[in-house]
């Protein structure tokens, strides 16, 4: 049996979305994949009771362990409502010393797909193997990192699913050079860090590690385009098992693209409220009559000066 260790970091705030991505995780396990499951958190907050050990108990090839982080991001820059637990990545190869190599991921996923063959990468020198967000980035962002120095034929990756060589990392002394950027005032945090610090180490791989919403509105409104970037049964497959990562709008606060994946995931798990359902239905399916005036101009004006969906 494979065993593949996977890092994930929270709060209190995202206990339940955690659940749902790990119940989507080990729901597309193949039967001969056993995850090995730490959760990171502040040692200030107890998940002993955690629900989510309750997810873990529904599955037989997985374990999981409550890790309290080194609080050496506990003062670093914060911004977006994205607090110290994002920093946490960056201290995997000393926090989880028993691996050499590890997969991490942000909870505002959903998995599709087992992920052994991304853990199994060749990784040689690299520090990292993730997706290349260059090819969906927006034009500010782009604008922001050429700004800031990052050269844009390296790549700039997206640090939410990670490939982690822990091993290399350690040999290299790079966790302490990214704690020497922790109070840096970067608009993409821990994203910048490593993409500063790690220039040309990073592999790049295939975008169904990391479906993110501008992914995916680039590969199904932008075709052509995305066809000069990836094979187009690359992009058919990140559309159909590709993990989904919802790293603008959160699925459960508000409408956005490919909501329904993670509610249908979520209806499946101990986590699942009606209450909290019917309100959060109810509320979308009038969420327009009660927009106000001039932001349905402001809507429609915008879909213009995109030319429509088609």
């Amino acid at each position: 049996m494979r065993k593949i260790p996977i890092v994930f970091a929270i709060d209190e705030r995202v206990e339940i979305p955690a659940g749902v991505a790990i119940f989507s995780l080990l729901s597309n396990a193949s039967k001969d994949t056993f995850y090995d499951i730490f959760i990171l958190h502040s040692d200030k907050i107890n998940f002993t009771d955690s629900k989510i050990t309750a997810v873990i108990k529904q599955f037989e090839n997985c374990r999981l362990t409550f890790r309290p982080a080194i609080n050496d991001f506990e003062k670093a820059f914060e911004t977006r409502d994205i607090t110290a637990p994002c920093y946490y990545r960056l201290l995997i190869p000393e926090m989880i010393p028993e691996y050499d190599r590890v997969i991490y991921s942000d909870v505002d996923v959903i998995f599709r797909e087992d992920l052994s063959k991304y853990y199994e990468l060749p990784l040689d020198d690299y520090y990292f193997a993730g997706v290349n967000s260059i090819p969906a980035m927006t034009e500010d962002d782009m604008s922001y990192i050429k700004m800031n120095g990052f050269n844009t034929t390296d790549g700039y990756f997206y640090t939410g699913n990670l490939v982690v060589n822990s091993e290399k990392l350690r040999t290299d002394g790079m966790i302490d050079i990214f704690r020497n950027h922790r109070e840096k005032k970067y608009r993409f945090q821990d994203m910048d860090i490593i993409n500063l610090t790690c220039r040309g180490r990073i592999k790049p791989i295939s975008p169904s590690f990391c479906l993110t919403n501008y992914y995916y509105e680039a590969f199904v409104t932008e075709r052509a385009r995305m066809k000069g970037f990836y094979l187009d049964e690359d992009i058919e497959y990140a559309l159909k098992y590709g993990t989904v990562h919802f790293n603008g709008s959160k699925p459960w606060k508000k409408a956005c693209l490919n909501m329904d994946i993670w509610w249908d995931y979520y209806r499946k798990t101990i986590f699942f409220d009606e209450y909290f359902a019917y309100n959060f239905w109810f509320n979308q399916t009038y969420h327009d009559e009660k927009m106000p005036l001039l932001k349905r101009i402001k809507l429609v004006g915008r879909y213009f000066r995109k030319g429509g969906r088609r």
